[in-house]
């Protein structure tokens, strides 16, 4: 049995049904019991948009190193440089998966050690819950640009404030070079780096970050370990993709 799934303006067309089966897995954990969600929405347009916040760019010059202007560079620059935030002697680099003008970029925490293990950056449970939220709302995996606030794992390091700031830029950059039609921000670090916010602060409200539609929500790792937000990160998907429905 294959199943159709475009509600949501992705452009995967067809689910196996154990693919199927795990999305509606995920709307039952967020606990999804209508269709769009229970307030009407202006799906195609009409009335007020929700408020977009955006946020001005600190200069990249907060960078001791000017930071690449292609994609691929840049992609080769977070694998050498020793500017990136964390970079020290021993520590891994997880690179961002994905290409340029993904349907979506996922920007998340430092790489943790199932990620670091994968080689990729949310691995393990982490990824698997990821891409049921991704295709819940007509996502499929290959369609997103995934990446790290920084990408090195570094055992017991913690991003200082001066690291975030140097994130931020870095982000920033990563952005505007990949392009993606939307941004979703995954945990405080993330949201701290770029928009200067604190997740709870963040998570609600539409961002523009180097003109990109962004949007926080909980990072999965959390979702796994406390379930009764999947339905807090349900409607900050519904708003991520709200403009596109």
């Amino acid at each position: 049995m294959a199943v159709t799934l475009g509600a949501m303006g992705g452009k995967h067309d067809r689910l196996s049904a154990a693919e199927a089966a795990s999305v509606l897995g995920w709307w039952i954990e967020a606990g999804v019991d209508v269709a769009v969600q229970e307030k009407p929405r202006a799906w195609l347009g009409e009335g007020a948009a929700a408020p977009v916040d955006v946020v001005p760019a600190p200069p990249v010059e907060e960078v001791n190193e000017e930071l690449p202007d292609s994609l691929e560079a840049f992609r080769s620059w977070l694998g050498e440089s020793s500017a990136v935030p964390l970079a020290r002697a021993g520590a891994r680099r997880v690179l961002p998966v994905g290409g340029e003008a993904a349907e979506v970029m996922l920007i998340a925490d430092v790489p943790a050690p199932e990620d670091a293990s994968a080689g990729q950056p949310i691995g393990g449970a982490a990824w698997e819950l990821t891409k049921r939220m991704l295709a819940a709302i007509g996502i499929a995996p290959e369609q997103a640009y995934v990446a790290n606030v920084s990408c090195i794992h570094s055992p017991g390091s913690r991003l200082s404030p001066k690291d975030l700031e140097a994130c931020g830029a870095i982000v920033r950059r990563h952005v505007a070079l990949a392009g993606p039609r939307r941004l979703l921000l995954l945990g405080d670090a993330p949201c701290r780096a770029v928009l200067d916010k604190r997740l709870g602060d963040a998570r609600g409200h539409v961002q523009k970050v180097e003109g990109v539609r962004a949007v926080a929500t909980f990072p999965p790792r959390l979702l796994l370990e406390h379930p009764s937000n999947k339905a807090l990160a349900w409607k900050d998907l519904l708003l991520l993709m709200e403009d596109e429905c």
